[in-house]
């Protein structure tokens, strides 16, 4: 299992990266992870290190995904390593909350350069070797990009257009034996979200309205991403499953005048 996974330092991505390279282990297939990030960092290279740990080959790329020059090195530099590329992991992303009319041009350019343009380009760049390895890639977008939410900003709409982008790649490389899917999390406890699940309040209230009342953890949405790059989902590709708990599936039901059947 030969992987690239963006935004791998921290977060879902991090529980991702350990997730690929342990599920590669159990079925007798050596990991083989590049762990990429915005910047080198220590979290980074404890991602590194836990996966050499437990008996994969990991290494640590960085660079910035809003520069265009960007995803193709980090590709390139993965497969020189690695001699190919079986798996893509479009993790890493930004957001910026604020009213739409209310965004700068930069603030708007700035989160589309890297939650949409970063991974098409890391998509063109893997794309001759996941077509070599029959591979698949996954792409991490959000329950805010199948649902709109007021003070997203530009988080929203970048996320609904990944969304899209991955699932026209999904039928544009299925001829060539490539899978593509998304991951969509919902309310997930990760280090972007950490301040505001730091108010037992807010904590509490978000739990309240999710069915299976808790807060998603980075390891619920890997197991999904391990899945979907995974030989379990060979027969699946253009699907965006949502891991929110219940939350998206619920809303319905508080909708004034629906029917109820209490």
């Amino acid at each position: 299992m030969r992987a690239l996974v963006s935004g791998g330092s921290s977060g879902i991505g991090a529980a991702a990266s350990l997730r690929l390279a342990e599920a590669a282990l159990a079925r007798g297939v050596h990991p083989m992870i590049a762990v990429c990030g915005h910047e080198p960092n220590s979290s980074q290279e404890q991602v590194v290190g836990s996966i050499q740990a437990i008996g994969g080959t990991a290494i640590a790329l960085a660079g910035d995904l809003g520069d265009p020059d960007v995803p193709s090195q980090l590709v390139g530099a993965a497969v020189a390593e690695f001699g190919g590329l079986d798996a893509l992991v479009a993790n890493a992303g930004i957001a910026n909350p604020g009213a739409i009319c209310d965004l700068s041009i930069e603030d708007w350019d700035g989160m589309f350069s890297v939650n949409l343009r970063g991974p098409w380009l890391l998509a063109k760049a893997s794309y001759p070797h996941l077509k070599d390895s029959h591979g698949a890639a996954c792409f991490t977008s959000s329950m805010s990009g199948q649902q709109p939410h007021a003070g997203s900003g530009a988080y929203s709409p970048s996320k609904a257009a990944l969304t899209m982008l991955a699932q026209t790649l999904a039928l544009e490389w299925a001829p060539d034996g490539i899978r593509v899917n998304v991951v969509s999390p919902g309310m997930t406890h990760t280090r972007m979200t950490e301040k505001m699940y730091e108010d037992p309040k807010i904590k509490k209230a978000r739990e309240d309205i999710i069915p299976l009342a808790r807060i998603g953890d980075p390891m619920d949405i890997a197991n999904v991403i391990e899945f979907l790059v995974s030989p379990l989902s060979g027969y699946v590709t253009g699907q965006d499953i949502c891991v929110d708990g219940g939350f998206s599936k619920s809303i319905l039901s508080h909708i004034p005048g629906r029917p109820s059947s209490k």
